[in-house]
């Protein structure tokens, strides 16, 4: 009857303190980055179709096509796991390669615009119309993210959830920032004549 009556008690103790709303939305944070990766991923397996759709069209700004391969490769080559959300310095190398891979893609269909023959095929308006799609879910994806984020910071630093917090090791979790130009505010000035392109004034 005793263990019953404990148990009982440990069961209502952690609802109360917060516990059980923890665990729903450190799932619920978990799931919103795995919808992240998986708009990435989706970028990810579009860029070899639409680096082979460009060469075969066109041989120009090899370096464009070269960087877009490098970006996917260095974006695809870190590996990511709900533990990466726990740590800050691997989360952030991650959103860097990710804009790395987003930048170089903008470049080459900037670039791809000058082309008249490129532009009018039909395999690249469709690659083209995907990636602005994977574009537009990544970032409804992020902003899921963010908002689940958000929800679980307030709870692990709000009075007196954060010592359950900190009692069960739930750390808080880190949120998606901007970098690079999109950080700044400032639109990027495209120069191809310069690989080193200042912002606009």
């Amino acid at each position: 009857m005793r263990p019953l009556i404990l148990t009982l008690l440990l069961t209502l103790l952690l609802g109360g303190c917060g516990y059980n709303d923890f665990q729903s939305l450190d799932e619920q944070s978990t799931a919103a980055w795995s919808e992240v990766q998986n708009q990435y991923q989706r970028r990810a397996d579009l860029v070899p179709n639409l680096v082979a759709t460009v060469k075969a069209e066109a041989k120009f700004e090899q370096d464009t096509l070269t960087q877009v391969i490098e970006a996917r490769s260095r974006a695809t080559a870190i590996q990511v796991t709900p533990e990466t959300l726990k740590d800050p310095q691997a989360f952030e190398r991650y959103q860097q390669a990710q804009a790395q891979l987003g930048g170089a893609l903008s470049k080459l269909l900037a670039v791809s615009e000058a082309y008249p023959d490129l532009k009018s095929n039909q395999s690249f308006r469709d690659l083209r119309v995907q990636l602005e799609g994977t574009e537009n879910r990544i970032t409804v994806a992020r902003n899921r993210y963010i908002q689940a984020v958000q929800a679980y910071n307030v709870k692990a630093r709000s009075f007196p959830t954060n010592i359950t917090a900190r009692v069960f090791g739930y750390a808080p979790k880190p949120a998606f920032t901007a970098s690079g130009d999109a950080q700044s505010g400032v639109a990027p000035k495209v120069d191809f004549g310069n690989p080193n392109p200042q912002p606009a004034r």
